[in-house]
């Protein structure tokens, strides 16, 4: 009976490590969030009441708002701080999830950054190059990662199609065309308290430009591996002013790169439908990713193929940002990376730049 006893133990010892182990394994994400006013915070809420996440503290300095979602997910009062200085004072998370207007990024950037907590914003990484670059300067200074978050970052479809573009399978890249938005922020029902910011020139540095050609921008970007482009060409339109009249609800914004390729960035709150939909073509293919789940490959007009996907990549930015911070990715020049949206907001500079003075814009190199 000995040897039978002592493999149980043995077994018995392994169960329990196991259990231990994916149960450390799985552990969420302890985050803070800077802000509620930006609709895409449901998500986010969504999964802390799934236990996919951990809030630790939540700055909101609107009372009513905060009122709203601490009663819409039933958040306990601890949660909740007046400002990010407050909250950060009190916890210390694993990154703060910024949920505010874009001009404030960079608040929550000068708060946390020091503290050397992890900062991710919600698509664009700030309303111009001066703001931008102070986020990157604190970045540096304290050695901690700033990453940005675009719902096209997690779509497998483009996951795909960015590898098979780098494998060479379509031959050079000759031109890219991606289309994104929706029949505008008001018509499909965003809450007044993201409209309040989304629609003002100041706080959300354009209309349509800024809102859906940052998803262009930074998919260019990846797609040219970094590369910047030489001149940015932009037409901005107010198809709606009676319902935005203070920024453009219309954007077409031209890349032009060193190798000849062209990058065409359609950003509109005028689409019969929501749309976010990557097309490229090489010397004798294109590849077009429809949905997140579709990647059409044609290779003439009525020669087309459906590529099966491949699901490596994170489903979040959750997931994301736990394999960073655990050491399992590395995000340098990812959809995410700072590297990246620093590109993304000189390109979204200059293409305002473009259509206010009606002339394409060369790019500086700086």
């Amino acid at each position: 009976m000995i040897v039978p006893t002592h493999r149980f133990s043995i077994l018995f010892f392994i169960s329990v490590l196991l259990f231990f182990s994916s149960a450390f394994a799985k552990e969420p994400l302890k985050v803070a969030v800077a802000g509620l006013s930006h609709d895409h915070v449901h998500t986010l809420l969504r999964a802390y009441q799934q236990h996919e996440v951990a809030i630790l503290g939540i700055a909101e300095t609107d009372t009513a708002l905060a009122n709203r979602y601490r009663n819409r997910y039933g958040l306990p009062d601890s949660l909740f701080f007046r400002t990010v200085t407050e909250m950060m004072q009190a916890i210390r998370p694993d990154a703060v999830l910024a949920y505010n207007a874009i001009s404030e990024h960079v608040d929550v950037a000068e708060v946390c950054l020091p503290l050397k907590v992890p900062l991710m914003v919600e698509k664009p990484l700030a309303v111009d190059n001066k703001q931008a670059r102070r986020i990157a300067q604190l970045a540096a200074e304290h050695h901690t990662p700033v990453f940005t978050n675009y719902e096209t970052t997690w779509y497998d479809s483009n996951q795909t199609l960015r590898q098979l573009v780098a494998a060479g399978n379509i031959g050079a890249l000759k031109k890219v065309m991606v289309k994104d938005g929706h029949q505008g922020p008001r018509e499909i029902g965003c809450s007044e308290d993201f409209l309040s910011w989304l629609t003002d020139p100041e706080k959300n540095g354009g209309g349509a430009l800024i809102d859906f050609g940052c998803y262009g921008a930074n998919l260019m970007t990846w797609l040219m591996n970094g590369e910047r482009p030489i001149a940015v060409t932009a037409v901005t339109r107010q198809l709606k002013p009676s319902i935005y009249p203070l920024v453009d609800d219309d954007a077409t914004i031209i890349l032009e790169y060193k190798s000849g390729t062209t990058g065409i960035i359609q950003a509109s709150w005028d689409w019969p439908y929501s749309i976010k939909d990557l097309q490229v073509y090489g010397e004798s293919t294109s590849l077009h990713a429809v949905d997140p789940g579709t990647l059409l490959r044609y290779t003439g007009p009525r020669k087309q193929e459906q590529i099966p996907l491949q699901t490596e990549y994170f489903d979040d930015q959750l997931s994301y940002l736990k394999a960073l911070l655990d050491g399992e990715a590395d995000g340098t020049d990812d959809l995410s990376s700072l590297s990246n949206n620093l590109i993304v907001v000189e390109i979204l500079q200059a293409a305002r730049e473009s259509a206010k003075r009606g002339e394409r814009i060369l790019m500086d190199g700086r």
